[in-house]
């Protein structure tokens, strides 16, 4: 069974920290690129970051560069999204998302609040 299940959000103050992590299992990981998106209420889904199957290629969405970092972990199956100096503007609900030419998996996403 195909399975991403994200952990790690939670709420947190202007300027703080969090950490998720994605765990894969039931396929391959290490033939997908990994991607996080997130969702704020009332918003679009928007991609934040992603990285390549072997993760060497990383890219990051302008509204988070230089304060995220995406990285994996394929002897864990784990991808991990290190967030620091949060703003309350990311605020939202983040998703973990295997994708490859054959097909595309998404996780149940996990909560994250930035509030003073």
């Amino acid at each position: 069974q195909v399975q991403l299940v994200e952990s790690g959000g939670g709420s947190v103050q202007p300027g703080g920290s969090l950490r998720l992590s994605c765990a894969a299992s039931g396929f391959d990981v290490r033939t997908f690129s990994m991607n996080w998106y997130r969702q704020g209420a009332g918003k679009e889904r928007e991609l934040v970051a992603t990285i390549s199957s072997e993760g060497r290629r990383k890219n990051y969405g302008d509204s988070v560069k230089e304060r995220f970092t995406i990285s994996r972990d394929n002897a864990k199956k784990v991808v991990y999204l290190q967030m620091n100096s949060l703003k309350p503007e990311d605020t939202a609900v983040y998703y973990c998302n295997a994708r490859n030419s054959w097909g595309t998996y998404w996780g149940q996403g996990t909560q994250v609040t930035v509030s003073s």
